[in-house]
């Protein structure tokens, strides 16, 4: 029993070894994932950055001096903000793209030879979630260190310990809800195209989806609605918890800074950053904290994983793997 049960173990992790092998082989395809968070997170310094600095600096209390360390500060919770919610787009469309893998195991009619090896279904297809997961973290955590090399050259580096170890933390628990979220929907794809199609459209849509783009707390009231629908998509949750592990000591050390200056109408200044580059979320009117938003993710994780469990044939479908010869009619 315990051989069969290593020999199991290691087959399949061979299968995973075998699909990292299968995706780091291809540096172009490597290099277009890794591109993905880089060149939001470009395009958010050249162009974005100063608009939202603008727009807060613009609206300071009266009296309220906008020192150099002001300026730092107010930095700091935007770009924490803003590179949190990169870190969360990236989790999905990284995800996505990896799936590529066995889309294409399909396609070249690679999971043939699978098919006629005595290997169990389920540890091929988990071996398939194992290597998703892999790959995205990998990914994220060269995009963390990319993010915190920033942080540092701008003098906003204000991380503790803690912080940085909740910040994986929660990168380890949205990676769980993203893969099963993404492996869901590449379960139904037979062909690279349209898997290649998929992604263009869910990179290009999920960063407003999420609110990773724009706060949710600047709709204007009539367009509220649009955050209540958004709350049922998984990676709002992520992208919220990512924020909190993020901002959370740039945000108090803005909240001292002010408190220290004495200067009437200081209150106001926070409170509208906290309302607009915050990390709570409004369901129907009701405050959504950190703590309930992993409640949330709990249940799209618990969610997900029972469609997989459902759709687990046609996973193995697409895997080619699984499925009974017809017999010829006579």
């Amino acid at each position: 029993m315990a051989d069969g049960r290593t020999r199991t173990a290691d087959i399949f992790f061979q299968l995973t070894r075998r699909h990292l092998l299968v995706f780091f082989k291809n540096k172009v395809r490597v290099l277009y994932t890794l591109l993905v968070p880089v060149i939001i997170f470009v395009v958010y310094i050249f162009f974005l950055r100063g608009m939202e600095l603008d727009m807060v600096e613009r609206n300071l209390p009266a009296g309220l001096t906008l020192t150099p360390t002001l300026h730092k500060y107010i930095a700091a919770v935007i770009d924490s903000w803003m590179l949190s919610g990169i870190t969360a787009i990236s989790v999905i469309t990284v995800s996505l793209q990896t799936n590529n893998v066995f889309v294409q195991d399909k396609e070249n009619g690679v999971n043939r030879d699978f098919a006629s090896s005595p290997i169990h279904r389920n540890i091929l297809i988990g071996s398939y979630f194992l290597f998703n997961f892999i790959v995205t973290m990998i990914i994220c955590l060269i995009f963390l260190i990319v993010c915190g090399i920033y942080l540092a050259c701008m003098g906003e580096f204000m991380l503790t310990f803690a912080n940085v170890l909740t910040i994986l933390a929660v990168l380890f628990y949205t990676t769980v809800a993203a893969t099963l979220l993404t492996v869901f929907v590449a379960s139904f794809v037979k062909k690279e195209a349209t898997m290649a199609s998929i992604v263009a459209i869910f990179s290009t849509a999920i960063g407003f989806l999420i609110g990773a783009y724009m706060p949710f707390g600047m709709l204007p009231d009539k367009m509220q609605w649009v955050e209540n629908v958004c709350m049922f998509i998984p990676g709002t949750h992520g992208c919220a918890l990512l924020r909190y592990a993020f901002m959370d000591t740039p945000f108090k050390e803005l909240s001292a800074y002010v408190g220290t200056l004495g200067i009437e109408g200081t209150g106001e200044l926070i409170a509208d950053v906290s309302r607009n580059f915050g990390y709570e979320l409004t369901f129907f009117g009701v405050s959504v904290s950190p703590q309930w938003q992993a409640l949330a993710n709990a249940v799209f994780i618990v969610i997900f994983l029972a469609l997989n469990i459902g759709v687990a044939q046609q996973i193995a479908d697409v895997l080619g793997i699984g499925k009974k010869k017809k017999k010829k009619k006579q």
